[in-house]
């Protein structure tokens, strides 16, 4: 199978595949087609497949092709080549040089075929590399990028083009239920995607922002997302989930409702459906692969994408602190460039809620400690969002290593779970305690679950909710944790171990 075809050539050209073969050797699954007899010799004699023919004619191309560019330094000649590469490989990636002295028509041309369009003023192998989805945004060489191109990751940038160009309307990109700072960049980032290629995108939540960071985060940099709630699914030709991964589940979508996009860090707990599923627990936030994606397209953030990608990584990260992979690192490096520092600053020190600090208060209060386990249930609550930062803050307490922080609204119990240099898969811990009654989930250092309150609400006079609530869940908790096993590895769970 054909997984790279190079359309003519020219230095551009030329001097990727020169690095390829220097990297890969004979291994290299590149085709060239190109008429210009010189190029044909030189190219040749590195041991590429090349063919002596009109690279705008399909007649001579191969049956398949996952990433095509088009190298020709004749504009007239790329824009035919460009055509005809989309005519024949609809779901391939398709990157043209312009060639020299192009018109604007035929920049246009180009354009309206080509998933990205090199400029020959501008036009440098990394740069090329780099859009074409070759290039991982680590600094390596085109060469050494090249020769990863036939592995799964390097193709999913090309599928991911596919499956937006083949939806019938425009895409819904739906974050959690009260989004976070990942969920919410996540979403925006997406759209930003779907937006570069034609297709019209929609980022909505359902629930509440209410976190007061996350708030900040909205109102400083004036995002526009949609509430969930004055959404017509009918006026949507797809959907795709960030930050989650099965509809019905966590968001405000129909459960089992189709889904053509999944893009998630965390560890599915079931099957997950989708045209096109990107799933990587190993990655610290979903902001990380979006950013990813966004460079191998070769599309450069704006302000607010770039400010609102680099905080939902620093925040699922905590500061890069837990859960924390290289990519992580080297995603947020690249945001930096772009992103506005005094607006993170602004969103950092927000003034906290009213009940932010009751929650807290109340989680410190009725701790339930037992060696180095923190638990505590904080009753009814008004903002979920401060279990999280709870169940944080208890973890500065002396020789606490594994907090748990849940309380009730509308129904329904919410936990939050945070590890710090354990012996415990939090994710795992609340999987087994609480899953069977409800869901739950997530990593091994940070972890969440919902529970219906079910018959626990019809208590009787001599016992309170709080006391049914934390009696419930607190035993099933600790029950957990004395059988649960050990991490397999001596270092904290927040440190990758592949």
């Amino acid at each position: 199978m054909t997984r790279r075809l190079l359309l003519g050539c020219s230095a551009v050209g030329n001097a990727l595949v020169e690095r390829a073969r220097e990297e890969r050797g004979d291994r290299d699954d590149l085709v060239a087609i190109t008429d210009d007899t010189g190029w044909v010799s030189t190219l040749r004699d590195r041991n590429v497949a090349t063919v002596e023919a009109d690279p705008s004619d399909p007649a001579t191309y191969p049956d398949s092709a996952a990433v095509v560019l088009v190298a020709s330094d004749d504009p007239e000649r790329n824009v035919a080549a460009a055509r005809a590469a989309r005519d024949r490989y609809p779901d391939a990636m398709i990157v043209a040089h312009l060639g020299t002295a192009p018109t604007e028509e035929q920049r246009a041309a180009v354009e309206a075929v080509a998933d990205r369009v090199v400029d020959p003023v501008e036009a440098v192998v990394d740069r090329v590399s780099e859009a074409i989805g070759l290039a991982d945004g680590r600094g390596a060489s085109p060469g050494a990028a090249l020769s990863r191109a036939n592995a799964d990751d390097g193709e999913k940038p090309a599928r991911l083009l596919a499956t937006l160009r083949g939806l019938s309307g425009p895409l819904l990109v739906v974050a959690h239920d009260n989004p976070d700072p990942d969920a919410i960049a996540s979403a925006l980032g997406l759209a930003r995607i779907a937006e570069s290629i034609g297709v019209d995108a929609d980022a909505c939540y359902g629930g509440d922002i209410s976190h007061q960071e996350n708030r900040a985060l909205v109102n400083l940099l004036d995002i526009g997302l949609r509430s969930f709630d004055g959404v017509d699914l009918d006026e949507y030709g797809g959907v795709a989930l960030v930050d989650h991964s099965r509809a019905g589940i966590n968001d405000s979508l129909p459960e089992g409702h189709p889904v053509d996009v999944v893009v998630d860090h965390h560890p599915p707990r079931g099957p997950v459906a989708g045209s096109f599923v990107d799933i990587r627990p190993d990655v610290g936030a979903t902001s990380t692969l979006i950013a990813e994606y966004l460079s191998r397209y070769g599309i450069a953030p704006d302000r607010e994408l770039a400010t609102s990608l680099l905080y939902g990584i620093r925040i699922d990260t905590k500061d890069f602190t837990r859960a924390t992979a290289t990519d992580d690192f080297e995603a947020a490096a690249a945001l930096l460039a772009h992103a506005d520092e005094s607006t993170l600053e602004r969103v950092e020190s927000p003034s906290v809620s009213p009940e932010t600090l009751r929650v807290l208060a109340a989680a410190i209060e009725n701790r339930d400690v037992r060696g180095s386990v923190a638990a505590s249930c904080v009753g009814e609550i008004t903002d979920r969002d401060a279990l999280a930062q709870a169940a944080d803050r208890l973890l500065d307490l002396e020789d606490v290593t594994v907090t748990f922080v849940y309380g009730y609204t509308d129904g329904v119990i919410y936990g939050s779970a945070r590890a710090r240099g354990a012996e415990v898969d939090v994710g795992e811990l609340l999987r087994d305690a609480l899953d069977p009654a409800g869901s739950a989930g997530g990593h091994a250092s940070m972890a969440g679950a919902q529970v219906p309150l079910g018959i626990l609400s019809a208590v009787d006079e001599s016992e309170s909710l709080p006391e049914v609530v934390e009696e419930f869940v607190a035993g099933r908790f600790f029950e957990a944790l004395d059988d649960a096993p050990a991490q397999p590895t001596g270092l904290p769970p927040e440190f990758p171990t592949d």
